[in-house]
């Protein structure tokens, strides 16, 4: 299934909006500002990923068979479940050990980041429109 990543690039932009919307109506009066923040954060990471993966799906669609991109995919979607995820939960529950998972997905964000990049310049992808 090569729209893997479209899919859940879609998916997670949708439950981003929804963690947004829940933040800002619901959480904010229950948060501290500290935490109401942890939150947020979780929510902006939880979105420009969504775009990465989003963004991922749609050039594969070119290059099916590019394990840097099948690996960027898996690690932004992974990055999303650990990074955001963690902080949503430590927002939340006010669960002070969560903060530990936290790391691991904004390492698994930066490899994936990397990844495409290394996809980019190997394949020295141009401008649509220029050869």
């Amino acid at each position: 299934m090569h729209s893997v990543f479209l899919f859940l690039g879609a998916i997670n932009a949708f439950i981003g909006v929804g963690m947004g919307a829940f933040g800002a109506h619901r959480l904010k009066v229950l948060l501290s500002p500290e935490m109401l923040s942890v939150y947020q954060t979780g929510v902006t990471y939880h979105m420009w990923h969504a775009l990465g993966l989003i963004s991922i799906g749609l050039i594969r669609q070119q290059a099916p068979d590019s394990s840097l991109l099948r690996w960027a995919g898996w690690l932004m979607f992974i990055g999303i479940i650990l990074f955001s995820g963690s902080l949503y939960l430590l927002a939340i529950l006010n669960i002070r050990g969560l903060g530990i998972i936290t790391p691991f997905g904004g390492l698994a964000f930066l490899t994936a980041w990397l990844l495409l990049s290394l996809f980019a310049a190997r394949n020295n992808l141009t401008l649509p429109g220029k050869k």
